[in-house]
């Protein structure tokens, strides 16, 4: 039970845009290397985010290792490559009612995203003086993620899901983990993995992912498909503080290597927030 392992790495280079699987990554005290480093915002510099634009989904990123250059690709559109500007002055950014700072992606970025988006819209990229700590039970950085940096869920969480949830499986890029861990037969472990070796790196349990109408949205289509996998969630995973819990966060304590198929080693568990993690 101590040891899974990683079956899959995702980042995700541009808030609410589509992941990159990656078969190794860097971890970063703010997360995988380049997760969350752009965020698109609207013409008052509001974050957008696939709770009301689920066309975001369609947009893929790919990112040069040293983040020198950004692609967006989308259907309907051509290609856009993007020279990543790191240094010019950053003007200021809304993401959760806090304010943030943001160096601007230039006009040829804006235009693409508000004609993919039917909005108007701007790419933004965290500056190199961005400082944000991120709460819960162990602290940390992030760059434009929700919350704290890494997002791990389990595949034995997400078949106990699929166990009651009526008609279609929901695929796991609906809840769009950092990490996922395979080798538990035991669902929501993930959240008592209190401390947790993975490759080079160690991670410390921060808190419960709660789950928001993103998890709604159809990730190949990018629209919205029905009241699943919420509804179920309801019945089930309820947070005491509000929402439905699936999956948790973590902060990094000590950066590294990571490869799929690295072991995922609990060094110390606690008790889960929802209390016993077992299905009723």
């Amino acid at each position: 039970m101590t040891t899974a392992s990683i079956s899959e790495l995702i980042s995700y280079p541009v808030k609410g845009c589509a992941g990159v699987p990656l078969g190794e990554a860097t971890l970063t005290e703010a997360g995988l290397a380049h997760d969350r480093a752009f965020m698109v915002v609207d013409r008052d510099g509001r974050f957008r985010s696939q709770r009301r634009d689920p066309r975001l989904a369609l947009i893929r990123p790919a990112i040069a290792p040293g983040g020198e250059h950004l692609v967006l690709r989308a259907p309907g559109l051509d290609d856009l490559d993007i020279a990543v500007d790191r240094d010019s002055p950053g003007g200021k950014v809304e993401l959760f009612g806090t304010l943030y700072g943001g160096v601007d992606q230039g006009d040829e970025a804006a235009a693409w995203l508000s004609s993919m988006l039917g909005a108007a819209s701007r790419l933004v990229r965290v500056p190199p003086d961005h400082d944000r700590t991120t709460g819960g039970r162990v602290p940390g950085t992030s760059g434009y993620a929700d919350s704290s940096p890494v997002h791990a869920l389990s595949r034995a969480t997400l078949d106990e899901l699929n166990r009651r949830v009526p008609g279609p499986p929901v695929p796991m890029s609906r809840f769009r983990p950092n990490i996922v861990i395979d080798g538990w037969d035991e669902p929501h472990l993930e959240d008592r993995a209190d401390r947790v070796v993975a490759g080079d790196a160690e991670l410390g349990y921060a808190r419960l992912a709660i789950r928001c109408a993103v998890t709604l949205v159809d990730q190949r289509r990018g629209v919205r498909s029905g009241p699943e996998p919420l509804r179920t969630l309801a019945t089930y995973r309820r947070a005491a503080a509000g929402g439905v819990a699936f999956g948790a966060k973590f902060s990094v304590l000590r950066p590294g290597r990571l490869a799929v198929g690295d072991a995922w080693t609990v060094l110390a568990w606690a008790e889960s927030e929802l209390g016993d993690p077992r299905p009723g």
